[in-house]
């Protein structure tokens, strides 16, 4: 009978503490749960700091902007949409080129030509050239959409695309263009590559041994 007692009372003795430690993990349970919504909440909100921080347009895609709201207001209709017109082409390059009476703007892709054509000096020559033959430089704007090719080929392509469109202004102006042989469409390509070879011509290094 006395150790049936005790064992009874030791039995008692461990449900009593096994009951005291299952209370502690909801205690740490909770715990837990409140710090992982607090470090939920400061995710949450640096990553709508940074959404909206990548939401503010950079200067340069505002000034794309304007210069398209510039564009369609000077072009109403589109480029197809106007009768001072030239296309021209060089390599891969296309040029679309429309002619309006300005100061001398140059537009290519709604960017400025400066910037488009990085500021080279021979390239933005090109664009020039036919208008400084017939002393318009001053009198037009020229707006261009462009593509193919790399950008000393569009910046030759919008030369031709130029001189075009200052035949449909007069036909007079042929012959100082044609003098100047800015009316000429260079037809030269890249030659393709040959098998074998390293490149359209240039073989690989003869060896004997």
């Amino acid at each position: 009978m006395a150790i049936s007692m005790s064992s009874l009372t030791s039995s008692l003795s461990s449900l009593s503490f096994s009951s005291h430690i299952s209370q502690r993990p909801s205690s740490l349970s909770f715990v837990r749960s409140n710090s992982l919504s607090i470090s939920h909440l400061t995710k949450t909100s640096s990553l709508a700091v940074v959404a909206s921080a990548a939401a503010v347009a950079s200067p340069l895609e505002l000034e794309t902007a304007d210069l398209k709201k510039y564009v369609k207001s000077r072009l109403p209709g589109g480029f197809a949409a106007q009768t001072i017109i030239g296309t021209g082409r060089r390599k891969c390059a296309i040029a679309r080129v429309v002619l309006q009476e300005g100061t001398g703007k140059v537009i290519i892709n709604y960017r400025d030509a400066k910037e488009y054509l990085q500021g080279n000096p021979l390239w933005l020559q090109y664009v020039k050239v036919p208008l400084v033959t017939l002393g318009y430089e001053s009198s037009y704007d020229v707006f261009v959409k462009a593509h193919g090719g790399g950008l000393s080929g569009q910046a030759q392509a919008i030369s031709l695309g130029i001189a075009r469109a200052l035949l449909k202004v007069s036909e007079d102006h042929r012959g100082p263009l044609r003098k100047e042989g800015l009316l000429t469409r260079d037809s030269r390509v890249v030659e393709r590559k040959k098998v074998g070879l390293k490149k359209a011509r240039k073989a690989p290094q003869f060896s004997k041994r």
